[in-house]
């Protein structure tokens, strides 16, 4: 049985460099909303995720909304593994997929085919495994020839093709999802959303991180509404969009 477990989880990381321009207004957004804080050496943190708590089982599709620099990206991230927690627990149980970055796993100097594989492996996919999906992976991408050529040279859509096609080839238990795939063109987004139908039910656990509200309320029942790296509000779907807007419509009210 797939299961996603987060206590009590805090992310903090460090501001280091920048020019000084950029740094200045990265310290001033932070301060205003209340993200900054200092550890044991004095260095000024930002803080990401503040305390949170989720537990998610078999059947669950979980949306997670808010405005930009909320914390969902970092949260799906953290579930992913990618970024470990400053303080808290994390546990997951069964295959993790996830959907973040198209350039996440693959090398820009191998071809695409042989991105099939290395991308598997980075996905905790054998790859005697991958080999057997392959070919399907290929047609999908309808990238032809380009599949023989170093990923450098592709575009920003064909290698999004390539990734995603690979990363939806064998159906996990825990799905994790952002929107990069917006930058593909309408015809490959008319394929993958008829494939990430089919995968998303075929997933134990979905969590997926969205600005589009009719696209989480097709997909999930639960959600989470994340506001500077806090949880304003978690429960269902439908409740937690109309908090979301409420928000939205109090933020226009008093600018």
């Amino acid at each position: 049985m797939a299961v996603v477990r987060l206590e009590r989880v805090f992310l903090e990381y460090p501001v280091y460099h920048g020019s000084s321009r950029s740094l200045k207004k990265a310290l001033l957004a932070a301060s205003t909303q209340g993200n900054l804080a200092r550890d044991a050496l004095d260095r000024v943190n930002v803080r990401a995720l503040n305390n949170i708590d989720l537990e998610l089982r078999n059947g669950d599709r979980l949306a997670l909304i808010g405005p930009n620099g909320a914390g969902k990206t970092t949260l799906l991230k953290v579930l992913a593994g990618i970024y470990e927690p400053t303080q808290g627990c994390v546990v997951t149980s069964g295959r993790v997929s996830a959907l973040l970055d198209a350039q996440v796993g693959l090398n820009p100097d191998a071809t695409g085919r042989e991105n099939i594989i290395l991308r598997g492996m980075y996905m905790d996919i054998h790859p005697r495994e991958m080999v057997k999906h392959a070919d399907e992976v290929a047609a999908f991408t309808e990238l032809g020839q380009y599949l023989d050529m170093p990923v450098r040279t592709y575009s920003a859509g064909m290698m999004i093709r390539l990734a995603f096609a690979i990363s939806t080839c064998v159906p996990p238990e825990i799905l994790l999802m952002d929107e990069w795939l917006a930058a593909g063109d309408a015809h490959f987004l008319a394929k993958a959303h008829r494939r990430m139908e089919a995968f998303v039910q075929a997933s134990n656990i979905l969590v997926l991180a969205s600005h589009s509200i009719p696209l989480v309320q097709e997909w999930c029942n639960r959600a989470i509404f994340l506001q500077q790296g806090y949880v304003a509000a978690s429960g269902d779907i439908n409740e937690v969009i109309a908090a979301y807007r409420r928000t939205l419509q109090m933020g226009a009210s008093a600018a």
